[in-house]
């Protein structure tokens, strides 16, 4: 696809307007097109977001975007090398003293997460992805901003408006989306209200491209937390030789943005860095915002053919890296929803459980976000640090001088472990049976240890598909490549429901069947022990990767079960 440039043509008709191409916005449109459904994409900039924002990536995401047909070949040659990667370290500055450090979300152990996903979570910075993702989007228009919409019984018209010449147009759909950002037109027109703090806290992003490859020499890491108490900030390495990211803390009552110049950025880089200003390291200030810290999610998640992803809908602190990871399992979640609408074989009640299942999860994530934001000031604590300057300073400097302060520092860096470490967290997510797309087996859900941290694949209902390596028509493959866009899956090695599967066919929804032994093969055995279903039973998976039901026995009627359960999932097959 060639790059889109302003003053393109604007359809006056379309399946679904999407507001905003950042990276939510983008794979909500790659899933809708490989569902079959037309979009179009509208977004108020040119480029890709100039500035490396995101930047975690997670496994959940990248099986997304591998579902949706994206060239995970480029995606994999366009991540952060793991090893360059894999830690995260508490420093006094970047050529400075070493507090303490915690590996970065397995980045250290990239084959054996490949056990529970084909995509591990990877460094993978916002302009890069974005590059990636607008390359399979099927139409884009840029330089043209979303103004205001008026929605009927049978679509929404929008009117947009180019941002270079002020001329303004109006496009008919079926839908609108809005993943326009924290700041989201989309929202604020629904008159959706955010429920959270509005600010915890302010930074200034200077990013600077300059290769500090040789600078960190054996201690490369994704985040150096600075603690000098003089130059508090973190560094955020996306690309050790080339693209650097510094987060000045700021105080915008005392502070003016305007004075944050070239030149004052490039000295505090530097700083942090404990570089000279006249250093012979090159260094060039590609951007500078600002940007507040909040922990906020949407009352509701849209209004009747209105919906909102991603930043649209919550806004995280990025402790965690979960923003743009969360807003791409509800692009997933609501893209299937109005395919199954929209090509006839679900009602517009199907569409209800969008705001159902992924509210909580975003209320999960954000919460965990917030805790991780907290959790960090251990380590400050552990040095000393007060409201007061000076007495920061001198009690950093006594706390260094000490074995007991420096094994305190050491051990509440370590401490935030859990922050780096959120596998349970990303795969281990499931939606509840009070969706009504999820079928209780009156089974116990997994219970790990933590949370957070551990992920036990499971088949229980309403969990996503455990990963497993497995054979189809000769190829390795991934149990998650069973499930086709936009049907529902029968996985089994039972005769029996096979054939079930069979006879219902499509006559109520799309129904693929895939058969263990004779569709696909588990070399391995890692398929058996991660089922739970046996050589008898049987799952039925969402077009989303998610388990609606489970039958562990043979069944006396798998027919007649089959069906049930189908008519049994709420807005399925028509209104119920």
């Amino acid at each position: 696809m060639s790059l889109p440039e302003a003053g393109g043509p604007v359809p006056t008709e379309t399946g679904v307007l999407i507001v905003g191409g950042g990276p939510v916005g983008l794979l909500t449109s790659i899933l809708l097109d490989h569902l079959g459904v037309p979009n179009v994409v509208v977004e108020r900039r040119t480029g890709v977001q100039p500035a490396p924002a995101a930047h975690v990536v997670n496994a959940r995401t990248f099986e997304i975007c591998r579902a949706a047909g994206v060239d995970m070949e480029r995606v994999e040659q366009a991540c952060q090398p793991g090893d360059e990667g894999a830690w995260v370290r508490w420093v006094m500055s970047l050529t400075g003293e070493e507090l303490g450090k915690v590996p970065f979300e397995g980045q250290h152990r990239l084959g054996e997460l490949l056990e529970v996903t084909p995509h591990p979570l990877r460094n993978l910075s916002q302009p890069r992805f974005e590059a990636i993702l607008r390359d399979h989007v099927p139409e884009l228009v840029v330089d043209v901003e979303w103004v205001d919409a008026a929605q009927h019984d049978d679509g929404v018209i929008s009117t947009l408006r180019r941002v270079d010449t002020g001329e303004t147009m109006t496009v008919r759909s079926s839908y609108l989306i809005g993943a326009d950002g924290a700041g989201s037109p989309v929202r604020r027109s629904l008159g959706v209200e955010m429920v959270g703090p509005p600010q915890l806290q302010a930074f200034i992003m200077i990013h600077a491209c300059t290769d500090l490859s040789g600078v960190v020499g054996d201690r490369p890491a994704t985040l150096y937390w600075i603690m000098d108490p003089d130059i508090r900030g973190t560094f955020v390495a996306h690309d050790q030789a080339n693209t650097w990211v510094y987060m000045h803390e700021w105080d915008p009552a005392t502070d003016p943005f305007e004075s944050y110049t070239p030149q004052r950025c490039e000295e505090i880089f530097r700083r942090a860095a404990r570089f000279d200003v006249n250093d012979e390291i090159e260094l060039s200030i590609e951007n500078i915002s600002s940007w507040r810290m909040t922990c906020q999610i949407a009352d509701r998640y849209g209004d009747g053919r209105i919906f909102l992803v991603g930043d649209a809908a919550h806004r995280f602190p990025p402790t965690g890296g979960l923003g743009l990871n969360t807003g791409a399992a509800e692009a997933h979640n609501l893209a299937w929803k109005i395919a199954a609408v929209e090509q006839g074989w679900a009602s517009a009640e199907l569409l209800e459980s969008y705001e159902s299942e992924r509210k909580p999860i975003a209320e999960t994530n954000a919460q965990k976000s917030l805790d991780n934001a907290f959790k960090l000031i251990e380590v400050w604590m552990a040095l000393g640090a007060t409201d007061d300057p000076d007495e920061t300073r001198a009690n950093v400097d006594a706390a260094l001088t000490s074995y007991a302060g420096r094994e305190a520092v050491r051990v509440a860096a370590e401490g935030q472990a859990e922050h780096f470490d959120m596998l349970g967290l990303q795969l281990g997510f499931a939606y509840q049976v009070g969706g009504g797309l999820v079928l209780d087996d009156g089974s116990a859900p997994p219970a790990p240890a933590n949370e957070v941290r551990d992920y036990i694949p499971s088949t229980h209902p309403g969990s996503r598909l455990p990963h497993a390596w497995i054979e189809r028509d000769g190829e390795r493959r991934s149990t998650l490549d069973l499930v086709e866009p936009g049907r529902f899956t029968l996985l089994t090695a039972s005769d029996a429901w096979a054939a079930a599967g069979g006879e219902l066919g499509g006559d109520v929804v799309p129904l693929t069947v895939a058969q263990e032994g004779r569709d696909w093969y588990d070399p391995n055995g890692t398929w058996a022990v991660v089922s739970g279903i046996g050589d008898a039973g049987a799952l039925l998976v969402r077009p989303d990767q998610h388990v609606a039901w489970r039958a562990t026995e043979p069944g006396t009627d798998p027919a007649g079960e089959l069906r049930r359960a189908i008519a049994g999932l709420r807005g399925i097959g028509g209104a119920h």
